[in-house]
């Protein structure tokens, strides 16, 4: 996407806790095909960035590249990570590291399996890089419809001002006067 605006958003309503530890990459790719079949452009793109670990999920990632596949929706897989690496974690205890498994030949089949490109991010400039290589093969403008759920807070302080307001008032026209007379 190119509203930030809507991500800055959506990453300040994200919460620590909110989902469970793991990676459900078919489940995601699922969700994500789900929400693109019904749309009207000609080329639907899914941008997938992982490390191609699926250890979590109902979905098998290869079933989900098959429904994408069936939809024509093409998916852009993007690998990062590397063999091995420790990936700290924060728990209840404090933080701790586990190991990293990446799963380069499952992104490659995704991306294969669909039409896509697979592509191997090292750094944040090779995923830079990266994301203008897809930009320059798809290009379709979609229509958003976004949802927020606010919470007004004024009516409290309203409520005591008005309350404030009303004392006042009677402190004036009663108390003062009598104290006048």
């Amino acid at each position: 996407t190119t509203d930030h605006a809507v991500l800055v958003n959506l990453f300040h309503s994200v919460k620590f806790g909110m989902i469970e530890d793991g990676t459900a990459i078919g489940l995601g790719l699922a969700n994500a095909v789900n929400r693109m079949k019904d749309s009207p452009t000609k080329s639907k793109v899914v941008i997938l960035l992982t490390d191609g670990s699926n250890n979590s999920g109902d979905i098998d990632p290869q079933t989900a590249a098959e429904i994408a596949k069936t939809f024509n929706i093409r998916v852009y897989a993007i690998g990062v990570g590397t063999r091995d690496e420790l990936v700290p974690i924060q728990t209840p205890m404090g933080k701790q590291y586990m190991s990293s498994e990446f799963d380069e030949t499952a992104l490659r089949n995704i991306a294969q399996m669909t039409g896509g490109e697979y592509f191997r991010a090292t750094d944040n400039n090779s995923l830079r890089n990266i994301y203008q290589q897809i930009d320059q093969l798809e290009k379709t403008k979609i229509r958003v419809r976004e949802y927020s759920k606010r919470t007004e807070y004024f009516m409290p302080f309203l409520t005591a001002a008005l309350l404030c307001l009303l004392i006042e008032i009677l402190i004036r026209f009663f108390v003062t006067r009598t104290v006048a007379e």
